[in-house]
């Protein structure tokens, strides 16, 4: 089986619809994927109906935007939590309520050097979705700025530049701790991906696993070598599930589906592990 646990819909900062995802998943012959949009589940209904008819397995997922209070970015994948949990919810709904404040400042940051409205971002965003940096990137690209996302996130939106505010988010562990009590997985998003900025050190770790942390995103395109060694070692001091993902953005992102993949070991465990929610399996006529 080709099983890809980390994509995003327009539902948060991919390019392609739900529905979109899959087909492009179809496409990439893979027997399952999850959605994992960042901050949101909005996309589970569209994207599993989608899935049973492509004949693919849908895992319902979350990508959680943390930050450790030593202002490291950390981002916590949940798969098959309940929805409706309310702890979870409400941090959630927190840092999205957080992330639409700072993304609003950032833009009247912007505008005083660079032809950029408020308008001119939400053109980019989905409906449903919460305006983020990506979406301010693409209007950046749209009013010939810059020539795509990326050279936006090495310049323009770089966390070291004067438009860049921080936004409220929630310590690791108490996401991986809510994913827990919400009957989900938890899993560590490219942990050591020392291209995207400081990644934590062994304390982090302690306090997510004693959390209740489950597994690691060993296998994914911005974890360098050495740090996958650290990893599977970690994996097998404690126990973690090990987990390979593309985090496929559509056009946003190089990222192609199915580029590094988990096993269907691994996803049997996450789904006997999970309780919240219920995968979506092929419809039987597919």
């Amino acid at each position: 089986m080709r099983i890809d646990l980390h994509t995003h819909s327009n539902v948060s900062d991919g390019t392609e619809s739900p529905a979109g995802v899959i087909a492009s998943a179809r496409g990439a012959g893979l027997d399952a994927i999850a959605l994992t949009d960042h901050d949101s589940t909005a996309g589970w209904a569209e994207a599993g109906s989608a899935a049973a008819d492509a004949g693919i397995l849908f895992v319902p997922g979350m990508e959680i935007s943390c930050r450790t209070s030593r202002g490291i970015s950390v981002h916590v994948l949940s798969y098959l939590h309940d929805p409706a949990h309310p702890g979870l919810l409400e941090e959630i709904t927190k840092a999205k309520d957080a992330r639409l404040s700072r993304a609003e400042r950032m833009v009247e940051l912007l505008a005083e050097d660079y032809p950029l409205s408020w308008d001119d971002v939400t053109q980019h965003v989905a409906p449903g979705a919460t305006v983020g940096r990506p979406h301010i990137a693409d209007a950046l690209v749209a009013a010939g700025v810059v020539a795509d996302r990326s050279e936006a996130f090495t310049g323009i939106l770089t966390s070291h530049s004067r438009y860049y505010l921080g936004h409220y988010a929630p310590d690791p562990a108490l996401a991986v701790s809510l994913v827990r009590q919400a009957g989900g997985v938890p899993v560590f998003a490219h942990p050591v991906a020392t291209g995207r900025g400081r990644v934590v050190g062994e304390a982090t770790y302690r306090e997510m696993i004693d959390a209740g942390l489950l597994g690691v995103e060993v296998y994914h395109r911005d974890n360098p070598e050495e740090g996958r060694d650290f990893l599977r070692a970690l994996a097998a001091e404690h126990g973690l599930l090990m987990t390979g993902s593309s985090d496929y953005h559509g056009a946003g992102k190089p990222n192609r589906l199915g580029e590094n993949v988990t096993s269907a070991e691994t996803l049997d465990r996450i789904i006997a592990l999970g309780t919240g929610s219920s995968v979506v399996r092929p419809a039987a006529n597919t």
